[in-house]
């Protein structure tokens, strides 16, 4: 791709020779290499230009950036050398950065996107999808906050919604990888900071909306203002949008695309009937002909089957024939790594029990939203005779959320184990105390199901001595971080993941003896 050939998307002016030549696009002055086009930034702390001459150096001879970056470089570095470099000049780089992306690395088509935004269950929704996919033969992606996956082939995942260079080079990467589908979480920070920009989803869904991310949108209405971006003719062919809450209906309302509401009234076009606690279910297609798909959520909770109905949706307004779906609907799999993910371990099993004897069910769940901690734990009530929740919040991230969170344990579990989660650069016990005012409040207007509140700040510990100390019939939800290997603390990210720690306990507990019920 040639520079002048990014015109259209990106228009400006152009310094040096148009018809340089690029192969490439990235923001990251660590990893741009020689052909790429160097997009400098302007930044909260520091303009993306001031690594321009020894970038040029190494053999950088293509930049994007804005007029206050090109006078820095051209003040830094000597005429000549300055005459060896292609700038294209734009008003604001980062808004036209994912539309010059698309262009250099040919995505704006392929493959076919599917994109799922809301505040809970955006990755098990993206899982959903690809399992339906694979079980129907397709050649699948995706892309989100536990994983990159390029036909089967798992990559880290850095945030949710990588920055625009990269996602493009990804999506390029799945169409030499033969790939005909993504299925994708689009954040809210990816779509307010541009990094969704030239990325076009034959369908979006919209699963929730909660109190999340407060400390960087200013309120829920602002939280909504972004995500409803989604669902417009710059993003998105159709929608469905699920409608149980007030959001959903809000965002129906504010769609400029064409809209399918799913729902469990007849006031949604598409209809899960369902029995609660039961994984099959039925979605009605509405109509004169009232299709139905038959469906079974492959994770546990009430709130996962409407995340697969979700993906069943999407499939089908994304071409997806009625046939194909009930043909795999109740055989398909998908597991999410750290969402309601359980955690097992051999050992010798009494009759009846769909766990080890002696061992309490235990599971790992990324729910750290008060709305995401009570329907966890609604979810696992009813083959539960006592409920135990160990969790605690994140430290600099949206504190008015945590008594929130308190009062969600305090009506959903018999038990809480307040601990750490990653604190960061926050004082710990400040953190627990928030949260603790949430549990107490509950608990003084008699609203409260919990009989215990034990507080180990230590996380590990905190598992160990929850799964110590509960009975086989007990159910212990471990939840905050799900799939996160580390936990970041005083500055300083160490090992850690909620699944090896819950599995060492449970492996040292069936060598050990039962020590009765943690409220015991």
């Amino acid at each position: 791709m040639r520079i002048s050939q990014l015109l259209p998307a990106a228009p400006g002016t152009v310094h040096g020779d148009p018809e340089r030549e690029v192969g490439g696009v990235s923001h990251d002055s660590r990893t741009v290499s020689p052909g790429q086009l160097y997009a400098a930034l302007p930044g909260a702390n520091v303009h993306g230009a001031k690594f321009a001459p020894d970038l040029m150096e190494r053999g950088i001879t293509a930049i994007l950036t804005d007029a206050a970056g090109w006078d820095m470089i051209s003040a830094a570095v000597d005429p000549q050398t300055l005459a060896e470099v292609t700038g294209l000049i734009v008003e604001h780089p980062r808004s036209v950065l994912g539309f010059v992306s698309a262009a250099v690395y040919g995505t704006s088509v392929s493959p076919q996107l599917i994109g799922v935004t809301g505040t809970n269950g955006k990755t098990t929704t993206t899982y959903l999808v690809d399992g339906m996919l694979e079980a129907l033969g397709h050649r699948t992606g995706v892309i989100g906050t536990v994983a990159t996956l390029i036909a089967g082939v798992r990559e880290p995942s850095v945030r949710t919604t990588p920055e625009a260079p990269e996602l493009h080079a990804l999506f390029a990467k799945m169409r030499a990888a033969d790939v005909d589908t993504c299925a994708m979480e689009v954040s809210s920070h990816a779509l307010s900071q541009h990094r969704v920009d030239g990325a076009h989803f034959a369908v979006s869904g919209f699963t929730n909306l909660s109190q999340d991310h407060l400390d960087f949108h200013n309120s829920m209405d602002e939280y909504f203002d972004v995500k409803a971006q989604l669902f417009t003719r710059t993003f998105s062919d159709a929608a469905v949008i699920v409608v149980e809450d007030r959001w959903g209906e809000k965002m129906v309302e504010a769609a400029q695309v064409p809209v399918r509401t799913l729902g469990r009234d007849d006031r949604s076009e598409l209809r899960i009937e369902h029995t609660p606690g039961v994984s099959d279910f039925i979605l009605h297609l509405g109509g004169s002909a009232d299709e139905t798909i038959a469906l079974r959520s492959p994770l546990p909770g009430d709130f996962n089957v409407t995340n697969t109905a979700l993906a069943a949706a999407m499939l089908l307004e994304a071409g997806i024939a009625v046939s194909d779906l009930n043909a795999i609907g109740r055989t398909f799999s998908a597991s999410v790594p750290g969402r309601m993910e359980i955690i097992d371990v051999s050992g010798p099993r009494a009759e009846g029990q769909t766990h080890p004897e002696r061992l309490p069910r235990a599971i790992v769940d990324y729910s750290h939203t008060p709305d995401a901690i009570e329907k966890a734990l609604e979810s696992l009530h009813a083959d539960s005779e006592e409920l135990v929740i160990v969790f605690g919040a994140g430290g600099d991230r949206d504190r008015g959320k945590r008594y929130g969170m308190g009062q969600a344990a305090a009506r959903g579990a018999d038990v809480i184990v307040l601990t750490d989660d990653n604190p960061r650069t926050e004082d710990p016990s400040s953190i627990r105390a928030a949260i603790r005012e949430g549990i107490d409040a509950e608990i003084s207007t008699g609203r409260a199901r919990v009989k215990k509140v034990i507080e180990v700040a230590e996380r590990g510990a905190a598992i160990d001595e929850a799964i110590a100390a509960a009975e086989a019939s007990t159910t212990v939800l471990i939840a905050g971080k799900g799939h996160e290997t580390g936990q970041s603390a005083g500055g300083v990210v160490t090992d850690f993941d909620d699944r090896s720690r819950t599995r060492s306990a449970l492996c040292t507990r069936l060598g050990g003896a039962q020590t009765g019920k943690v409220h015991s």
